[in-house]
């Protein structure tokens, strides 16, 4: 099963390709036309939206701006860390840029690449290996210098500006607007050559980065895990998961969403079995990614987030957070105020 075919972006990533568009003069229904994306999707921080919407948005933006050079490369540019939430901040919570990498491949459908991305090493140099080959042709170049530009930012950002990309290489013959994208990330770009790659000097990506901690890696690749899950849209473990956070929340049995669904109860967890899930296992992942959600983006106390998240009481929430995280959500909670601050 491929990324492409059961993943979904979250609309934050359009969001950055509106406001680029915005830049030249393209209005947003201009952006969004044909796409199925509303204007209150853009707004919302949760929102998620198909490869099939954010291909056609992709699309319009380069009908919409033939006069730009390298428009793919200057998007890129302004991805950053931020854009990705937590993906990018387990990122910038990793021991080096090697490791920031290692992670980011783990969970790339949580960033913005529809390249395919692997790691080149050897006693010289680290990098990124960039395969754009499963892209449709006529946005391949496009795709290719965005997801290369935004590997390249991510490098500078993650190295607090003291990282320089040693060299960057392309397969195809130099374009028209090679001079751009050299103006753009002040490298000389090589073309011609064996592979799309971004190559950095070995030290460099082994050396320690300023905000490590250990403790929130761990943290923080946990809630990665949970997102992959959440965007998985296929089957019945999309259409429970849906069920779950919608109408019918975390107090339902499998019994109330198997009656939802017009199945017998038995068949829902044969269907569920089938895909690899079971549906008390669906359950607890999406209270955890709800319980980080609230712990990150409000004040909410711990009782009535027991509340929201179908737990009896505040005792039995905070049991099963330790569970799952090896210390108690207001622990949490600090520690993930600390390491922003930091």
């Amino acid at each position: 099963m491929t990324t492409e075919a059961v993943f979904q972006h979250p609309v934050a990533i359009s969001q950055v390709m509106v406001n680029f568009a915005a830049r030249y003069g393209v209005d947003t229904a201009t952006c969004l036309l044909g796409t199925g994306i509303t204007e209150n999707q853009l707004r919302d921080a949760d929102a998620l939206i198909a490869r099939d919407q954010e291909m056609r948005l992709v699309e319009n933006l380069i009908l919409a701006l033939p006069q730009v050079q390298a428009p793919g490369f200057e998007l890129g540019l302004q991805y950053d860390v931020a854009t990705f939430g937590i993906f990018g901040f387990v990122m910038r919570m990793s021991r080096n840029l090697r490791e920031a990498f290692e992670s980011a491949l783990r969970y790339l459908p949580l960033s913005t690449a529809y390249c395919k991305f692997s790691m080149l090493s050897n006693e010289q140099d680290f990098g990124l290996i960039v395969d754009p080959s499963s892209i449709p042709q006529h946005l391949r170049q496009f795709l290719l210098e965005r997801d290369m530009a935004t590997a390249i930012n991510l490098f500078h950002e993650l190295g607090l500006h003291g990282v320089r990309v040693h060299r960057l290489e392309f397969q195809s013959k130099a374009p028209n607007h090679a001079d751009r994208i050299r103006e753009l990330c002040e490298i000389a770009p090589h073309y011609g050559c064996r592979n799309n790659a971004i190559i950095l000097k070995r030290e460099v990506a082994d050396a320690k980065m300023p905000m490590y901690d250990a403790h929130l890696v761990r943290l923080l690749e946990e809630q990665c895990r949970i997102q992959l899950a959440r965007r998985q849209v296929s089957g019945v473990t999309g259409q429970v998961r849906q069920l779950l956070l919608g109408p019918l929340g975390f107090v339902s049995s499998l019994e109330d969403v198997a009656e939802k669904m017009a199945m017998a109860p038995r068949s829902l967890r044969r269907r569920l079995d089938e895909e690899g899930n079971s549906f008390r296992d669906l359950v607890e992942a999406e209270r955890k990614q709800i319980a980080i959600q609230l712990l990150e983006g409000t004040e909410m106390k711990l009782d009535e987030m027991a509340l929201q998240l179908g737990y009896g009481d505040t005792a039995s929430f905070t049991r099963a957070f330790r569970r799952w995280f090896g210390c108690p959500p207001s622990e949490y909670r600090k520690s993930l105020r600390n390491g922003s601050a930091s």
